[in-house]
């Protein structure tokens, strides 16, 4: 009784803020370059918070770190630490600064606008819209995966009422306050972020006689892939290496790709901010995703116990972390509870601003006969901004009801569609002259079309297995995804080298913004 109500307080006190920030943020959602961009015045705190907070949600803390840390043991640390390094930290440094600079200068508002106006090609923003909308609603729904399980340690309610209520109250501050509203929110459920991992992690230690006693027991486990392997969950690389290191490149290298967290650069303050911003995400990140992957690890320490479900002899891996958890304090569990909420809803506030921010400005407003005022796009982002909620949550029910097939395998070849279409083209059109319109088709034909047949793959429409190197590329969508992400690296370059260029003044206009001096003050620089 003691861990309901105290969960309910600190829910009703945490939902409570998030919608009086979405309401205090009213004054900076005026216009469509406030409420999408926060007016690209977002400081170096907000932008970092709200990078990490979008990057890891409860799938992190409640699916992967279940999953992973069962197969990996200690290793899946690893994850952690590249999700820091090469998710957050180069992400930033290659990324950060570039994408601020060049998007400001051909006025840019979203992933798809950049590629129709660095490439000008109205078909091209329109193909990177069609591919945000098919392939991040189902990665929106997945969200919600882990909740139930969650939830059920502290309240006997419908999985249902769960979605339907984190979903409302996303979309009202989002609805009220914009990105601004986002970002401070992101900011908070950050630090709650930070401070639920520490506490959870120092209580699961704890229940099993600490670091040193529980690294000891792990050890003791062998890997069923390979029973000779003695200590294989406690070892540096774990029992399974090469999947490992996939695991790694997509969950980190992914973030490079994906239009909900590279938007986060546009609105950055200003050359301080991002330098600053650089090394909180990546403090952010170690803490946050190192601490999920680390709690993961010692997941074969509750194999027996009764909370973690199985359907035949396979385990439910969203089941492993509430069976850690469900033996803790009600305290412990109550922070818990926020910290998920917190993860989930941040994610899914930045996942649904941006899908309803790219279908309204980039399909919908130019399809219009008469160019809406600011005030009418306001109201169809709005809208929008409730249609992907809805459907997400729609999305989410259905799955956890009737456990469609096929939802689920499309919520698992998501990542691995948006960043293999769209890591290579964005980081060559940053950085490449050269790099041609045809280039960006294939690259975003080659990943669409190597996920979907993953999809299909993996729905038994058909099969590889007869063909080796085809059934490694689709092992299951962790390994596709990484071929696609690395594929389009290696198509961008080469189609653009055989197929007609763009003009070079229209190119050099496009990359003016990089040679232009500014004068600064000598805090800002050390000068000559």
């Amino acid at each position: 009784m003691f861990t309901k109500i105290l969960t309910a307080v600190l829910l009703v006190i945490f939902f409570a803020v998030m919608i009086g920030i979405g309401l205090y943020c009213r004054k900076h959602s005026t216009d469509v370059n406030g409420f999408v961009l926060g007016g690209r015045s977002v400081g170096p705190w907000l932008t970092a918070f709200a990078f990490g907070t979008s990057y890891f949600s409860a799938v992190v803390f409640v699916g992967y770190a279940g999953q992973f840390g069962w197969n990996f043991g200690l290793a899946s640390t690893w994850i952690g630490l590249g999700n820091a390094f090469i998710g957050s930290l180069l992400a930033w440094v290659v990324l950060g600064r570039r994408t601020r600079v060049m998007t400001q200068h051909i006025e840019s508002k979203t992933m798809p606008d950049f590629f129709g106006k660095r490439f000008e090609s109205n078909g091209l923003k329109i193909a990177a819209s069609a591919i945000v909308f098919i392939f991040l609603i189902p990665y929106t729904a997945s969200l919600y995966n882990g909740l139930s399980s969650l939830f059920n340690i502290a309240f006997d309610i419908p999985y249902w009422v769960v979605i339907v209520v984190m979903a409302l109250l996303t979309g009202l501050y989002v609805i009220f306050g914009g990105y601004m509203a986002t970002a401070i929110n992101d900011f908070i459920q950050g630090i709650i972020m930070l401070i639920g991992i520490v506490v959870v992690i120092g209580a699961v230690l704890a229940d099993n006689g600490g670091l040193g006693a529980a690294i000891a027991e792990l050890s003791q486990n062998t890997a069923e892939s390979n029973p000779d392997l003695n200590g294989a969950f406690a070892s540096f690389l774990g029992p399974q290496p090469t999947f490992l290191f996939f695991v790694v490149m997509l969950t980190s290298l992914g973030t490079w790709g994906l239009p909900q967290m590279v938007g986060k650069f546009y609105s950055i303050k200003n050359e301080d901010a991002i330098k600053k911003g650089t090394i909180i995400s990546t403090v952010f990140a170690i803490v946050v995703s190192g601490g999920c992957y680390f709690l993961g690890s010692f997941a074969r320490l509750y194999a027996d116990s009764p909370a973690i479900k199985k359907v035949g002899d396979m385990i439910v891996f969203d089941s492993i972390v509430p069976a850690m958890l469900s033996t803790l304090p009600g305290v412990v569990i109550a922070i818990v509870m926020v910290l998920v909420l917190s993860a989930s809803m941040s994610t899914l506030s930045s996942l649904v601003l941006t899908s309803s921010s790219t279908l309204t400005l980039d399909m919908i407003v130019p399809a219009m006969k008469k160019a809406p005022s600011e005030k009418k796009k306001l109201f169809i982002l709005r809208v929008f901004v409730m249609v992907f909620i809805v459907l997400s949550a729609v999305i989410a029910i259905l799955k956890d009801t009737f456990n469609f097939s096929a939802i689920a395998q499309m919520m698992g070849v998501s990542w691995g569609a948006l960043a293999g279409a769209f890591l290579a083209p964005f980081l060559y059109g940053l950085y490449w002259k050269k790099t041609t319109k045809a280039s960006v088709v294939a690259s975003f034909i080659f990943g669409t079309v190597l996920m979907m047949c993953q999809l299909l793959i993996s729905l038994g429409v058909f099969s590889v297995a007869d063909v080796p190197v085809l059934s490694f590329v689709f092992t299951n969508s962790l390994y596709s995804g990484v071929f696609a992400m690395l594929g389009g690296l290696v198509i961008v370059p080469v189609v653009s080298l055989i197929t007609p260029k763009m003009k070079k003044d229209t190119v050099d206009r496009m990359f003016v913004c990089f040679d232009e001096n500014v004068t600064v003050k000598t805090t800002k620089s050390l000068g000559n």
